[in-house]
């Protein structure tokens, strides 16, 4: 058996390879793992509303309460919240049924740890650990779990702390996007796209919380429509809704939303890049910003670099992937982290991105400022980016080969410090992908297409 777990938990074709079997043994060995030495663990349970969420909740919830573990069922809900409710609940973990940006036949199992964090890697190898062993002893009768709808929790002895009310869990997360906003948006109309996806109702209402006039498109999921043609994956629709109602700006978030990008007033994209840019600079300015670090993966623009050490901010750079982000914002204690394509983590409001939030911090820096997120997103300045993906046969051997690094030398010493080139095998097919950045896009995709027949030619 392969690696379960990718980049962001595990993610396959809903029935087929991601099926309710799967669920079930992924579940029950994560309670396993995670509730060892806690009587009466609890586990939070939310789905985005693609349809086969239903069925793999029903397989997720059985294999924890199987694992003697009482299960708080929250219902749909953005990734971030769960996360959230996980910490709040002081719950052992939390598990999401989402596959985020992934068209709808696609489903996902996302696992917190207790406080909402993701899971490293040890971990996860344990869980797989667990479900190559096969079932262990389950408790009986009066040790089996309960499932607990978020209202009657209390009614089933379920402890939670006294300064919360496990009542309207929706509301609660909604109170706590608006108290992390830190200001009125009395006179901002955005545009948010919710992707038809797990934010369809907290989304719009957050932000009307927060005092802002909200126009809320594809907010109507029916099951079958998550990320059709809409949300952060296809700006299209909310770049056109910006411009016809006169909008202030567009937000887009994915399925799940613990992403957003966002529109100018001009219908232009700001991506996760400039929203970085934006929020790092606000938060410098309020002191916020620990130790004057940003961080971002190694996919962020060259542009970013230049417009941090221009703010005198330090940018540090991870493996792509938000859990590097993650793992890294934890270790050096930052404050700000994210990634190009729209993950953007404030570790001080919560465990993992969110994009409602990523939202809210943005127009309040609008609100605060009086400037147009034109702009404010000016800082920044992007560099020419060529992406070329090239399939290989062996992936691991064709990034270290003699050749290819020597390729990649000469390209950095043509480019000098007005560009850069990254070579990256990518996480789940066999392609290495060549990014080369330059100010000269005409010399950036020369030297990534000499790159990429070097590549191929091994």
């Amino acid at each position: 058996m392969g690696r379960l777990f990718g980049t962001d938990g595990v993610r396959g074709l809903a029935n087929d390879s991601l099926g309710p079997e799967l669920a079930l043994a992924v579940s029950g060995a994560a309670a396993q793992i995670l509730s060892r030495g806690k009587k009466r663990a609890l586990a939070v349970v939310g789905r985005d509303p693609r349809a086969s969420g239903e069925m793999l909740e029903a397989a997720v919830t059985a294999g924890l309460t199987g694992a003697g573990v009482n299960v708080l069922a929250v219902g749909v809900l953005p990734t971030p919240a769960v996360a959230y409710l996980t910490g709040l609940y002081d719950a052992c973990l939390g598990v999401m049924i989402s596959a985020s940006h992934n068209p709808m036949p696609d489903n996902g199992i996302k696992i917190f740890a207790a406080g909402g964090h993701k899971l490293d890697d040890a971990v996860e190898d344990r869980i797989e650990a667990v479900i190559a062993q096969g079932a262990s002893h389950r408790p009986t009768g009066a040790g089996i779990g309960r499932v607990l709808n978020a209202s009657g929790a209390r009614d089933h002895g379920l402890v939670i702390p006294d300064r919360y009310s496990v009542e309207g869990t929706h509301e609660r997360y909604v109170e706590h996007l608006v108290e992390a906003t830190g200001e009125d948006l009395t006179g901002l109309t955005v545009v948010l796209d919710c992707a038809h996806g797990a934010a369809s109702e907290v989304g719009p209402a957050a932000l009307r919380e927060a005092g802002a006039t909200v126009i809320a498109i594809n907010a109507e999921p029916d099951g079958l429509n998550i990320n059709d043609g809409c949300g952060s994956t296809h700006l299209d629709q909310v770049r056109r809704a910006v411009v016809e109602h006169g909008a202030d700006l567009g937000l887009a978030l994915d399925g799940d939303a613990d992403r957003c990008l966002a529109v100018d007033a001009a219908g232009v994209v700001v991506d996760g890049d400039a929203i970085m840019a934006i929020l790092a600079i606000a938060m410098r300015e309020a002191g916020e910003l620990a130790q004057d670090t940003l961080v971002a993966t190694v996919m962020s623009n060259l542009g970013l670099h230049i417009a941090m050490r221009e703010a005198g901010i330090t940018l540090r750079t991870t493996a792509v992937g938000d859990r590097y982000v993650l793992e890294e914002l934890r270790r050096g204690k930052f404050t700000l982290g994210g990634e190009q394509s729209g993950h953007t983590v404030l570790p001080g409001y919560g465990t993992t991105g969110d994009g409602v939030l990523t939202g809210l911090r943005l127009m309040a820096r609008m609100a605060r400022t009086g400037r147009g997120l034109t702009d404010l997103a000016s800082v920044l300045t992007t560099v020419p980016q060529v992406l070329v993906n090239v399939r290989v046969t062996d992936k691991a051997a064709v990034a270290v080969a003699p050749e290819v690094l020597e390729a990649v030398r000469e390209a950095e010493r043509m480019l000098g410090e007005s560009g850069r080139v990254l070579l990256r095998p990518s996480g789940t097919e066999q392609l290495v992908r060549v990014m080369v950045e330059a100010t000269d896009l005409a010399q950036a995709r020369q030297l990534a297409d000499d790159l990429a027949k070097q590549v191929a030619s091994v």
